[in-house]
């Protein structure tokens, strides 16, 4: 028996999978990040009613708000947990191909990050998902811990360290000490409300219509959290909601900062309540080491400034915000043969 086991290790890749909202990164034990793609997939309607994938990650991205009617472009994830089952099965199974090639008996152990507190339903959602996409087993760890562990933070130490990995769909706050979450908060704010902020700033304040991926950029090429001395501006096409016309306006990184305004503070309030939770001996720990950021949105510029103003205590950006929850997740493998023995994805 141990030794089939032993050929199925062989045969098949382990794999970590960060499935986020914005982007799906797959790590290979060994090999280190071998996929970092959209969480997109398009998908065409055929004669017979199945859905059938045309393209999965970027090229699918690229697809968005520009496909014919038979064309769909999704995003199966929606605030960091599964919106769509059977399109978010089709692209795990798209990624373990791609990553496993077609040989039949590869069927890899998956260790996937989750955001803290999801209900049993949907773990079992995210879990199912995996499993009918070829998985042999799959295991879970929560995205605070995993965003620290890939942080470099000291978890297994009785030590307080505190992280804010703000995603695509959530911001996941956790103090972390001897390999556990003491306290934990996830919200549900996070790249996606921000997008959406800039959206309804520019209807509301200049008449005009863009989508996600024109509010993406914005936020990316001129967002910022706090007032810049040298404002960045950049121009802006989209479609006048009262004239109906094509048109172009020029925006700047102080109308962006206005816009995202109340996201951000939903987001320093957050932190604010987990710190008011904190034992007083973990907190101190927290004032001596300061509070790490991850994820996407910690790249926004001047956020590291605007949340130590709000709580008082210094701020830092992780070295690699982007990689820390698929890194963290993928040290996860290392353990893989203790996950075996334990319930520590229920």
């Amino acid at each position: 028996m141990s030794f089939i086991k032993n050929l199925f290790g062989f045969l098949s890749h382990d794999m970590a999978i960060d499935l986020g909202t914005a982007n799906t990164l797959v790590l290979i034990k060994g090999k280190g990040i071998v996929i970092n793609e959209p969480s997109v997939v398009a998908v065409k309607n055929n004669n017979m009613g199945k859905p059938e994938i045309l393209a999965v990650g970027q090229e699918a991205k690229d697809m968005v708000g520009k496909t014919p009617g038979k064309i769909n472009a999704i995003r199966p994830m929606r605030d960091g947990v599964i919106a769509d089952f059977n399109t978010t099965e089709m692209m795990i199974k798209y990624f373990i191909k791609k990553v496993n090639g077609k040989s039949f008996l590869s069927s890899p152990r998956i260790v996937i990050c989750v955001p803290y507190g999801l209900t049993q339903v949907e773990r079992k959602a995210v879990r199912e998902s995996a499993l009918n996409a070829g998985a042999r087993a799959v295991y879970l760890i929560e995205e605070p811990m995993a965003a620290a562990i890939g942080a470099g933070l000291p978890v297994g130490e009785p030590n307080g360290n505190l992280v804010v990995d703000i995603g695509g769909g959530t911001t996941e706050i956790g103090v972390t000490s001897l390999n556990g979450l003491v306290i934990s908060k996830s919200i549900r704010v996070a790249g996606d409300k921000l997008d959406q902020a800039i959206i309804n700033y520019t209807r509301k304040n200049f008449n005009l219509l863009i989508g996600d991926r024109v509010a993406e950029n914005l936020k990316i090429e001129i967002g910022t959290a706090v007032k810049l001395d040298e404002p960045l501006s950049t121009i802006v096409k989209g479609r006048d909601q009262v004239e109906g016309i094509l048109t172009s306006v020029e925006i700047t990184s102080e109308h962006i900062r206005e816009a995202i305004e109340d996201p951000l503070f939903e987001i320093a309030d957050a932190l604010k309540s987990v710190l008011e939770q904190t034992p007083p001996e973990l907190a101190g720990d927290i004032v001596e080491n300061g509070i790490v950021l991850t994820g996407g949105g910690s790249l926004i510029r001047g956020l590291d400034q605007y949340l130590s103003d709000a709580v008082k205590l210094p701020v830092y950006i992780a070295e690699e915000p982007l990689l820390a929850v698929a890194l963290g997740t993928g040290e996860a493998l290392s353990q893989i043969d203790i996950l075996e023995q334990t319930n520590y994805d229920d």
